[in-house]
């Protein structure tokens, strides 16, 4: 009987290990560029149309990798698609490191975010088959691993460019390299463990079809892209904001984003229990509508409560795993399926929320009128404010959700 316990909890201590390194990995992955682009861009010499070209990889393949990954997850298992993603992720590193022509390099970024958009998919997938008991505190928690991964990246990345062995400088192209070869000691890890959920037969999972039919799944694809467009629009807006908008330096501004990052980062780490103490559903309202509130407080209150920009951080940060507890327990024969079209449904309405916060931008100045002293303020404000709006509407779908629920006595 000890022998078969120390045999379980040796299991769940590599199933651990597996998702905690891969969400550090996937967050080192994802967030290296920031100080590598202006390098690759002078190395290659792209022009800005080109650039963004090349960014507009990662959300292609994402998407391309939602539209399989599910597929694969069910022939081969999770466990082997897991790998494959580490994989994948680590051969691109090589051929980074070898790239010396933009066709190339291009070639191996985009394989590098297949493999970032099958890890997500699958490292959710696993979540959800592992986290059986505290889900909401253990989902919010892998997730803070992300998070915590995403605030050192940057600086990781600077550090390793500048570090030379046997005379030749890492750069980039080795940066890269040693970063994604990380990918391997997930690897090893999966390869000596087993995970739960591949048993099942096809016939006892539910059929898309009989998921397509659940309004409760299509109000939370809602909840889901109103909070993630709410999420990483702070990143691409905030310091341009504080910047245009009360005059900030770039030091001050970055300051602030990275205060908003760390809020993000404990509030997973700190605040999971809360979800399974008061449930998925009434947490979403909570968290999402205290984020609305601290955004539009900033917003009235101007310079003097910027503060709260970040502070908005730790509401937010709750929703996306918060949303995968959800899924888990409601799906647990189809959370593969169910978590594939979630999160494909909210990359599409993300792209579209952050075309939206751009456009606002510009008609607002348009209405003020472009020669007037104050169109760009209060142009920013709005657009600003539609981030705001997206964390209300988050709420706001999250209540409806919860009459349906409570409605069927369904509530979770």
């Amino acid at each position: 009987m000890e022998q078969s316990k120390g045999k379980l909890n040796k299991i769940y201590a590599m199933q651990l290990a597996t998702i905690f390194i891969g969400f550090i990995i996937f967050g080192f992955s994802e967030n290296i560029k920031g100080p590598a682009i202006p390098r690759i861009q002078f190395d290659f010499m792209l022009n800005e149309s080109e650039l963004g070209t090349l960014l507009s990889l990662n959300s292609l393949g994402y998407l391309i990798a939602c539209s399989f990954t599910a597929y694969l997850t069910k022939i081969w298992g999770i466990k082997w698609v897991t790998v494959a993603a580490f994989a994948s992720m680590a051969l691109s590193g090589v051929l980074i490191f070898f790239s010396h022509h933009f066709a190339m390099f291009s070639t191996s970024y985009f394989l590098m975010y297949i493999g970032n958009g099958m890890l997500e998919i699958g490292l959710a997938i696993l979540s959800a088959r592992i986290f059986v008991k505290n889900t909401g505190t253990m989902m919010n928690m892998t997730h803070g691993f992300y998070g915590l991964s995403s605030t050192v990246a940057p600086l990781l990345a600077t550090g390793l460019m500048k570090v030379t062995i046997a005379g030749h400088t890492l750069d980039w192209r080795g940066m890269y390299l040693l970063v994604l070869l990380l990918s391997v000691i997930p690897i090893v890890i999966a390869l000596f463990s087993t995970f739960p959920g591949d048993d099942i037969s096809h016939e006892d999972r539910i059929p898309l079809k009989a998921l397509l039919r659940d309004r409760v799944l299509w109000l939370m694809v809602l909840v889901l892209t109103f909070g993630v467009v709410s999420e990483l629009a702070v990143g691409g807006w905030l310091v341009n904001f504080l910047e245009k908008a009360y005059g900030w330096d770039t030091v001050h501004a970055s300051g602030m984003l990275s205060v908003f990052f760390l809020c993000f980062a404990l509030a997973r780490l700190l605040l999971g229990p809360l979800t399974d103490r008061i449930g998925f559903v009434v947490s979403l309202v909570i968290f999402s509508g205290f984020s609305a509130l601290c955004t539009f407080v900033a917003l009235a209150g101007g310079e003097g409560v910027a503060f709260l920009f970040a502070v908005s951080g730790a509401g937010i940060a709750m929703i996306y795993p918060t949303v995968m507890a959800f899924v888990a327990k409601r799906y647990p024969k189809g959370s593969d399926t169910a978590i594939t079209f979630t999160v494909t449904l909210m990359g599409l309405g993300s792209v579209i929320g952050n075309y939206l916060i751009g456009g606002v931008i510009e008609l607002v100045k348009y209405l003020v009128g472009e020669e007037s002293p104050t169109s760009l303020l209060r142009g920013l404000q709005a657009g600003y404010g539609f981030i705001g709006l997206c964390a209300a509407l988050c709420a706001i779908t999250g209540i409806i959700l919860y009459v349906h629920l409570y409605r069927r006595k369904e509530v979770i």
